[in-house]
């Protein structure tokens, strides 16, 4: 457990530092830009694999909070087929992004409350429990310190409609390769 642990508290500390801009600006301002990112760039991958390592040695593993309903299976299902188009429009200027503002963040909050939906295991709550807590908190700041708006002005194309349904389609292709046998490479457990 200690290892998942020290993971996350360092990931979600990273992560957590954007959300107060006056902090992150004297840091930035002590180190550098660049080395700022470097570290930060280096601190999140480095934090982000030991939280994947030491959640691997502990997932499912006592105490168990709660024993969730079969059906909640097929619920996460449906849940997560906007997530991987939700995760590409947050790298794509279309109008999906500019009508969710930030893709990413509405992605990670369905990823992880669906996920709350089907892990009972202490880790699991605490993981995902962690992801959703956190994307809520960050929406929250994010609004806060830009309006609502997200930091950078969207261009979007207007002679490039179809950009969204390619976002959109490549979304579910990837949504179906993961169903299909991707979460079982990636994360080691299959979806039947």
């Amino acid at each position: 457990m200690l290892y998942f642990l020290v993971g996350l508290i360092v990931f979600f500390g990273l992560h957590t530092l954007p959300m107060f801009p006056e902090r992150r600006a004297a840091i930035v301002a002590q180190m550098g830009d660049m080395p700022y990112r470097a570290v930060y760039s280096i601190a999140s991958i480095a934090s982000f694999v030991v939280m994947i390592y030491g959640y691997g040695m502990v997932r499912g593993q006592p105490p168990i909070l709660y024993y969730p309903p079969e059906w909640t299976g097929h619920l996460v299902m449906l849940l997560m087929v906007p997530v991987f188009p939700l995760l590409i429009a947050a790298y794509v200027q279309g109008r999906l992004k500019r009508t969710f503002k930030h893709p990413m963040l509405v992605a990670i909050k369905l990823w992880a409350f669906s996920h709350l939906l089907v892990r009972g295991d202490l880790a699991s709550v605490i993981l995902f429990g962690s992801f959703l807590v956190w994307a809520v908190a960050d929406r929250i700041s994010v609004k806060r310190r830009h309006g609502g708006e997200p930091s950078v002005a969207l261009h979007i194309d207007e002679n490039r409609p179809y950009i969204d349904g390619f976002v959109i389609i490549a979304g579910l292709i990837l949504y179906g390769l993961f169903v299909w046998k991707g979460h079982a490479l990636v994360i080691g457990v299959p979806l039947t």
